[in-house]
C-alpha cells in the first residue's frame, strides 16, 4: 500500500511512496506533490538522477524547490538500487536505464491529478544522457532539463588517467568471467583513492548524500559497469530533440566533460544550451546550487502551458 508522509527536512510537500514495474521488476519511486496545491491537475517533473544515485541521495533540495514552485515531482531507483528490486545488485547498464525511465515516465502519466500536456523531464548526469534520450523519443512531452549532463562517454573515458582506465579493466574483466557475486569498487572516493569517481568533489558529495539518505550510502557499483560508459553517446541524439531542453553544463567537469562548441554546432533551435562555473558536483552545493536552480526555474517559466 501507498504510504503517504510528509519530508522531514520542511514541508513543501507531500510524498508518496508507490512504485512500478520495468520489464517484470519491481521499482520503487515516490511521487512528491506541493503541501498546498493550487489546482486539481499539476504539472510534473520526472527526475532521473546519476551513475550511482538513489532516490533522496542528492536530488532532495531539487524536487522541494520544484514543489514550492507548483510541480509534482517524481523520483525513483533504477532496478538493482536503492528500494528497488532485482538481481544482481548496483550492476549499471544504460540500456536498462533507459528502458526503467521510460516505464517511469508510462507511470507518471497514469497518476491522478497530472497534467500530461505538462510533463518535464529533468536528468543529472549520467541521468542527464537518459533524458536527452528520452526527450528525443517523447516529443508529446512539454521540456526537458539535463544538468551536468553526460553526453559523450567516450569524452569521459578519455578523461580518465590511463593507469586507472587499464585498472578499471582488469576489474571488469575479472567480474565478467566470475561466478556468483559481482566483483565491486566504490561508486565514489576522496581524491586519489580508486573507485568509479574520485574527481570534482565525488568525496563531499557522498557526504551530502548520506545526510539526506540519513544513513550510510552503499558505496559500490558492479566493476562491469565502467563497459558501459564508453560506447554511450547519447549527443548523437540532440539533432533529434523537438522539444525545448535545457543542456546546462559546468566548465570545471572532468567526470562529464561538457562539449559547448560541438552542442551548438548541432544547430537545434529547440535547445538552449548554458553552462556555469563549477566541476561535476558542485551543483548539488552551495553557492552553485542557487544559481543553477534559478536558471532551471525560469526555463519552466518560459514553457508554454506553465
Amino acid at each position: 500500500m501507498d504510504n503517504l508522509r510528509h519530508s522531514p527536512r520542511d514541508l513543501t510537500c507531500n510524498s508518496q511512496r508507490t512504485g512500478f514495474y520495468s520489464d517484470g521488476t519491481w521499482c520503487a519511486a515516490t511521487l512528491h506533490r506541493p503541501a498546498k496545491p493550487e489546482a486539481a491537475t499539476l504539472p510534473a517533473i520526472l527526475m532521473l538522477h546519476g551513475w550511482g544515485g538513489i532516490q533522496d541521495a542528492l536530488t532532495v533540495s531539487y524536487y522541494e524547490e520544484f514543489t514550492r514552485a507548483g510541480y509534482a515531482v517524481m523520483t525513483f531507483d533504477y532496478r538493482g538500487w536503492g528500494d528497488s528490486a532485482g538481481l544482481p545488485r548496483h550492476v549499471i547498464s544504460a540500456r536498462q536505464r533507459v528502458a526503467d525511465a521510460d516505464a517511469a515516465l508510462a507511470f507518471l502519466k497514469s497518476q491522478p491529478g497530472i497534467d500530461l500536456r505538462r510533463i518535464v523531464l529533468w536528468g543529472s548526469s549520467f541521468g542527464g544522457g537518459h533524458a536527452v534520450e528520452l526527450a528525443a523519443e517523447h516529443p508529446e512531452l512539454a521540456g526537458a532539463i539535463a544538468q551536468v549532463p553526460m553526453l559523450d562517454g567516450m569524452a569521459a573515458v578519455r578523461a580518465v588517467p590511463l593507469g586507472r582506465l587499464l585498472r578499471f579493466s582488469l576489474y571488469a574483466m575479472a567480474d565478467r568471467i566470475k561466478p556468483g557475486r559481482p566483483v565491486y569498487l566504490p561508486v565514489v572516493s576522496e581524491p586519489g583513492a580508486f573507485s568509479s569517481m574520485d574527481r570534482d568533489d565525488a568525496g563531499k558529495a557522498m557526504r551530502l548524500a548520506e545526510t539526506s539518505l540519513g544513513r550510510r550510502y552503499d558505496n559500490r557499483v558492479a566493476a562491469r559497469s565502467m563497459m558501459t560508459m564508453g560506447p554511450y553517446r547519447p549527443f548523437k541524439r540532440l539533432k533529434d530533440i523537438r522539444i525545448p531542453t535545457l543542456l546546462l553544463g559546468a566548465s570545471q567537469d572532468s567526470v562529464a566533460p561538457f562539449m559547448e562548441s560541438a552542442i551548438r554546432a548541432v544547430d537545434n533551435p529547440n535547445l538552449t544550451v548554458a553552462s556555469i562555473e563549477a566541476n561535476h558536483f558542485e551543483p548539488y552545493f552551495e553557492p552553485v546550487f542557487s544559481d543553477v536552480i534559478r536558471q532551471q526555474l525560469a526555463f519552466l517559466e518560459r514553457l508554454d502551458g506553465f
